[in-house]
């Protein structure tokens, strides 16, 4: 069918099955019947769960899903970030073994990086994996984790080289998170929700065949996890449509009196932005599905997307007004949250470093930990 007809086609389908419910077992029977209904892992290969179509395909589905809430937030960080890491670094054995459950909505994942001292410098993490007969001992905590409270698997970055400086001693593990030894608590915002999670590895035996990439190379893979979760962030894989951002030009648009020129101005500046993201994206999309590595450009659509939220958020308040912040007002959590996302993913500050010195080429900061053990670095002191 042409693209008008498979548009047009998820439409009637989501119409028809979106379900209303919320909960993650109303999620996990609506991934399961996306998939049989062809709508889930559109682009990934056909041989690993996916539907082996075009970008032009996910692109109509995403436009049929912009109206709808659906139920797919708990599947954001395996859709968006350890899928397409195992996709690109995963050998075939895990592939086989994860990724059809992934797409069916099986099995929730997270992603297993930040600990108390080590957010923005993500390679000064202390979580030790230690080799041992038939696998690795874990031992160590994780913090600011999403959705680990619902997570069947994680994936997991550990130091297994003291010895090596900080960014050459690391390897990336898939970790059971219902296995023995793993500890998950909640960590509640200001919202009153936990978003987050703390996860605490006491002597956690992680099989070596869960392996992913070669022992001591596992930053190489956490740089591949960290660009899908930038693109992912921005391009809002795994979340609902437009239906559900009360900050949204859609949303604003039809909340406020578009009389005023005044206003009409700042919402054309919001849809600018919202549009001009977009495109980027798009654009950032397709270059990956044709073999071209995006490289520090995903950082460049992470910022702007943390930009654009923070604008729509500022924004909402200027045109609603102060009741826009009281509790139970519909923008209330979407302003609330709005500060996160210059926070997750990377700092704000972190993706203009990456900006200057990996896409404009300027100097980059001096570094005096490059060539140093990590043992010998002075950690959280």
């Amino acid at each position: 069918m042409d693209l008008a007809e498979y548009r047009s086609a998820a439409r009637a389908w989501l119409a028809g099955n979106t379900p209303a419910a919320d909960g993650v077992d109303a999620a996990k029977t609506f991934m399961a019947r996306l998939h049989d209904a062809g709508y889930s892992g559109i682009t990934w290969p056909a041989e690993w769960g996916g539907q082996g179509l075009t970008q032009a395909e996910e692109r109509a589905f995403a436009a049929a899903a912009r109206d709808f809430s659906l139920p797919t937030y708990v599947f954001s960080i395996g859709l968006g970030m350890c899928g397409p890491t195992l996709l690109d670094r995963g050998t075939p054995e895990q592939k086989g073994r994860f990724l059809r459950k992934l797409l069916r909505g099986e099995e929730i994942w997270c992603q297993l990086f930040s600990e108390p001292g080590a957010g923005s410098d993500v390679a000064g993490l202390q979580t030790r994996a230690e080799q041992v007969e038939g696998g690795w001992l874990v031992n160590g905590q994780k913090v600011w984790t999403s959705v680990a409270q619902h997570a069947d698997r994680g994936l997991l970055l550990t130091r297994t080289n003291a010895d090596a400086p900080k960014h050459k001693g690391l390897t990336m593990f898939v970790v059971d998170m219902r296995g023995p030894g793993v500890t998950v608590r909640p960590l509640r915002d200001m919202t009153g929700r936990a978003h987050f999670n703390e996860i605490f590895f006491d002597d956690v035996h992680i099989p070596d065949e869960n392996r992913v990439g070669a022992v001591d190379e596992g930053w190489s893979v956490a740089v591949t996890t960290l660009l899908h979760e930038r693109l992912s962030i921005s391009s809002g894989v795994g979340m609902s449509g437009q239906r559900d951002n009360p900050t949204s030009f859609e949303a604003l648009s039809s909340a406020v009196d578009t009389g005023d020129p005044l206003v009409r101005d700042q919402l054309v500046e919001l849809y600018l932005r919202s549009r001009a993201l977009a495109l980027f994206n798009q654009r950032l999309s397709q270059e990956t599905k044709a073999g071209i590595f995006p490289g520090a450009r995903g950082s460049a659509a992470k910022l702007l997307l943390a930009e654009l939220t923070t604008f729509s958020a500022d924004l909402a308040v200027s045109l609603i007004g102060p009741e826009a912040v009281a509790d139970g007002h519909p923008l209330a959590d979407a302003i609330a949250l709005a500060p996160a996302m210059s926070l997750g993913g990377g700092t704000n500050e972190i993706m203009r470093n990456i900006i200057g010195d990996r896409v404009l080429n300027l100097p980059p900061e001096p570094r005096v930990d490059k060539n140093v053990p990590f043992k010998d670095l002075k950690v959280n002191s």
